[in-house]
């Protein structure tokens, strides 16, 4: 039954449809590696195995995904009746009253919802360390991290336990655990996933719902799943040519890519593992018939954006922490809160209102000021996934948050901006330092091109296919 487990999701699917396991069988497979790997790794907080085995014989047969078991991030991702933390003991207990709208196109496709996976407190950090939950560990290294927010989702995906989680992203939360546990992530334009029917936006319109896969089928296949606009929806992502899934194999043709291995800012140190990773990759696009060049849009390297970028995100975990405080009948105090989240509280109440409008504002400009370099014939930004190197449990510490924020605006320096922009991003498992860790490299087209993205992500895939060492 292992041999099935390594199988990617669609590799799971088939192997439902041709007899090779049932449904039950693949679920109780997955649920025996959760059990007998969890302990280790801690990547899920919430396990709903009864419900779900109970569950399998309603599904139906023509469901493209039937009995592949999936695990759901515990931010987002939203299903009635189960318990929903984001990551917090503030809302512990707090059940949502109905299925979001992602959740639903999963069952519908067939999916075996097996529980809700670790995450950090409202998934503001790079790293899943709640106090919650404690630690999530990385399949390649259990002392060190897997990342973050999405990292428990990452961590099963990697360490065999299901084919694929789900996740989101709104300053790097797919591409940056992808990156440190070896997992392809896609961050999808903004718009081209519903977050309702709860929420309209996430971050301002910075967070995106997405998934980390151990393939570029996969994560194409399932966005076709969630991938839709919704009545009342705030954005509309730019219609696909058609289903992503038709995208994996096809050609991409012959590619302007630009690269950069040093953030143009100048203040993120230069790390060679991350220079070396993307130096590679592009002599890979080059060796696959692409037009590769340094360079990259001269918006990236405005000092102003991580000013504005923060303000806005602390201001929206402001007015989540208001809701909270509503939904349960009692404010919540800054006490409450893990010191990252009760200075970013502390922060956002000096902010007026005006304040968040024209961070907004500069944020707009900062999108069209990014795009032009897009718009005047690049096909394809090549840059690393992380702006650190892979990082131990701990690295950012809890107490000490001015070495906290620095270490994390680095980490963010190449992913936040395409939260901001709103275009699709995605992370390939192409490097490994000397110690045998993951290194992702990101590549970013313009917005609604992720029909591109998955072209060209696939032709490197099959070229140099993605090893997943931590599937044993």
């Amino acid at each position: 039954m292992d041999d099935v487990l390594r199988l990617d999701a669609v590799g799971q699917a088939q192997a439902v449809r041709d007899g090779q396991v049932t449904a039950r069988e693949l679920a109780e497979a997955a649920i025996a590696r959760i059990e007998a790997h969890d302990g280790e790794l801690n990547a899920v907080i919430h396990r709903r195995f009864e419900r779900a085995l109970a569950e399998i014989d309603s599904i139906p047969e023509e469901a493209p995904f039937r009995g592949v078991p999936i695990l759901l991030k515990d931010l987002g991702w939203r299903e009635a009746g189960e318990p929903y933390s984001g990551g917090s003991n503030v809302r512990d207990g707090v059940e949502p009253g109905v299925d979001g709208y992602g959740v639903v196109s999963l069952r519908e496709a067939g999916f075996v919802l097996l529980g809700r996976t670790n995450t950090p407190e409202f998934g503001s950090t790079i790293t899943t360390e709640p106090v919650a939950f404690g630690p999530t560990r990385n399949p390649y290294d259990p002392a060190y991290s897997a990342g973050g927010s999405s990292g428990g989702s990452a961590a099963a995906v990697a360490a065999g336990m299901v084919a694929l989680a789900t996740a989101s992203d709104g300053g790097g939360s797919i591409r940056i655990p992808a990156s440190l546990c070896g997992l392809v992530g896609l961050k999808p334009t903004r718009g081209r996933v519903s977050l309702g029917p709860a929420m309209g936006e996430g971050w301002s319109g910075f967070s995106c719902p997405g998934f980390v896969t151990r393939s570029v089928r996969d994560t194409a296949a399932a966005l076709d799943v969630v991938s839709g606009l919704r009545p009342g929806d705030p954005y509309d992502a730019p219609a696909l040519p058609g289903p992503l899934a038709d995208e994996v194999g096809r050609e991409p043709g012959r590619l302007r890519v630009g690269f950069v291995t040093r953030h143009p800012n100048g203040s993120v140190p230069e790390v060679p593992a991350l220079t070396e990773a993307v130096t590679r990759a592009a002599a890979l696009l080059e060796s696959l018939g692409h037009d590769v060049a340094p360079g990259g849009p001269r918006a990236l390297a405005e000092p102003g954006f991580a000013q504005h970028f923060g303000a806005i995100v602390a201001n929206n975990l402001a007015a989540h922490v208001e809701s909270l405080g509503e939904l349960r009948g009692a404010l919540v105090r800054p006490e409450e809160l893990e010191p990252r989240n009760a200075a970013m509280l502390g922060a956002a109440r000096t902010h007026s209102a005006a304040d968040h409008i024209l961070a907004t504002q500069w944020i707009d400009g900062y999108r069209r000021r990014m795009a032009a370099w897009w718009s005047a014939g690049h096909d394809l930004l090549l840059m690393p996934s992380l702006g650190v190197a892979p990082f131990p449990l701990g690295w950012i510490p809890p107490q000490d948050l001015s070495v906290a924020f620095g270490r994390t605006a680095h980490a963010v320096a190449y992913t936040s901006p395409i939260n901001a922009t709103g275009q699709p991003a995605i992370s390939l498992p192409l490097h490994r330092t000397e110690a045998g860790l993951p290194v992702g490299v990101q590549l970013v087209a313009a917005a609604g091109r992720e029909d591109l993205l998955v072209r060209v992500a696939a032709q490197i895939e099959r070229a140099r296919p993605f090893e997943h060492a931590a599937l044993r």
